[in-house]
């Protein structure tokens, strides 16, 4: 009976193995599209383009058995070969498209649906991410020879020489790019990470220099005037009295100097935010330049840290912008965040980032507003107050932004 219970408790042997072959790899490309947050299934939408199987008989001789029965052989071992590619380490992954590309090859006597794996193997090749881009069109112009060559051999018609060649130029060149622009973004997230935690570092230790330069002298002459104090008390003597006081004025002042000490320390949010928006700009050459932000509430601070993190990701990713400035400016007790690029602007709607800067700003009780004409750049303007006793600034209607709907 237990043994029975048990059977019935363990999973199959087959599904166990067949999880065990498609665990992702650390550095496989399913594992870094978990990395950005994606469902691993999103790499199973490219497989749409797998209805080429079953449209190439339409095209040519029909429906057959042969044609039956080879997709059922092949097909299956094509959903592998292509599912071993993404879960696979990338030294790894070519392998299994070189196996996709030598299944068409071998397939192509008898099998011209066949044609749809070679194309997915050439598109797969990029997959491995090693060796670049020349590297990779070099191994897509040497298999794509050797294809024109079995091709010949088995009197293909000219044009699968011709759109088979292309199709799968087009498509891997697409891809390489993303797959480009995909490392340049992790490569830019990771350098971004690194300012803000070295930012928040050496903030710590000026944090301790502070406090032990303004607690270390003191404390130890707290420590003297009550060692004194005692000592003196156990004589008798009066003036006990009087060092125990001037301790305890001692320790209200230090209590003061902390406490103001605090008040002044800064989050460090947005001098970190300010490196890290240079890096990313730098790493789209586009020149950031930045004057140092005034004291400001921790809250406030905060804030605009955030809104200046989203504008940056703006600038980087639409404005095509050479130039960008960030300047701080007190209006009484409003302070004025001005972010500027010298990019296209025409901005024609607020995007999901836009508003999300809108709503931080409307949080601090001040208001945003943005000027972007045509070819003339982008003027970002953060206007909050200093002051929790100052009235917050009446708000504006939301200004036309969001370059080309996407900021």
């Amino acid at each position: 009976m237990i043994g029975s219970d048990r059977s019935r408790l363990d999973p199959p042997v087959s599904s166990s193995w067949l999880a065990s072959l498609l665990r992702p790899a650390p550095d496989s490309a399913v594992a870094d599209t978990l990395r950005r947050g994606k469902s691993p299934w999103s790499e199973a939408i490219h497989l749409l383009w797998s209805v080429w199987i079953f449209l190439t008989p339409l095209l040519g001789h029909g429906f057959t058995l042969r044609w039956l029965l080879l997709t059922l052989a092949s097909y299956p071992l094509f959903l592998l070969l292509y599912a071993k590619v993404l879960v696979s380490p990338r030294h790894h992954a070519s392998r299994y498209a070189l196996g996709l590309i030598a299944m068409a090859l071998v397939l192509l006597p008898w099998y011209p649906s066949g044609l749809t794996y070679f194309v997915f193997g050439c598109v797969l090749m990029r997959v491995s991410g090693r060796g670049g881009w020349w590297r990779y069109l070099l191994q897509l112009t040497g298999l794509n020879i050797v294809f024109c060559v079995v091709a010949l051999a088995f009197e293909y018609p000219w044009q699968s020489l011709v759109w088979i060649p292309a199709v799968s130029y087009i498509v891997g060149l697409v891809v390489n790019v993303e797959a480009l622009n995909q490392e340049k973004e992790a490569a830019l997230q990771l350098s971004q990470e690194e300012v803000r935690r070295l930012a928040a570092t050496a903030e710590r230790e000026r944090i301790g220099r502070d406090l032990h330069d303004l607690l270390g002298h003191t404390l130890s002459l707290i420590t003297l005037k009550l060692e004194l104090a005692r000592k003196l008390h156990d004589r008798g003597d009066a003036r006990a009295r009087q060092e125990i006081g001037e301790a305890e004025a001692i320790a209200r002042e230090a209590l003061a100097q902390v406490r103001s000490a605090v008040t002044g320390i800064r989050a460090s949010d947005l001098a970190g935010e300010l490196a890290s928006a240079r890096l990313l700009l730098e790493c789209q050459q586009v020149h950031l330049q930045y004057a140092p932000p005034p004291p400001m509430p921790v809250e406030v601070e905060r804030g605009l840290a955030l809104v200046l993190r989203e504008a940056a990701t703006n600038i980087a990713r639409h404005a095509q912008a050479t130039q960008a400035r960030v300047d701080f400016m007190k209006e009484g007790k409003v302070l004025v965040m001005q972010i500027r690029d010298d990019g296209r602007g025409g901005m024609q709607a607020e995007g999901n980032g836009l508003s999300g800067m809108r709503e931080r700003t409307a949080a601090l009780g001040g208001y945003l507003t943005v000027q972007s004409p045509r070819g003339g750049g982008t003027v970002l303007s953060v206007r909050v107050p200093l002051s929790a006793a100052t009235v917050p600034l009446p708000p504006v209607a939301p200004a036309p932004v969001a370059q080309d709907g996407a900021a």
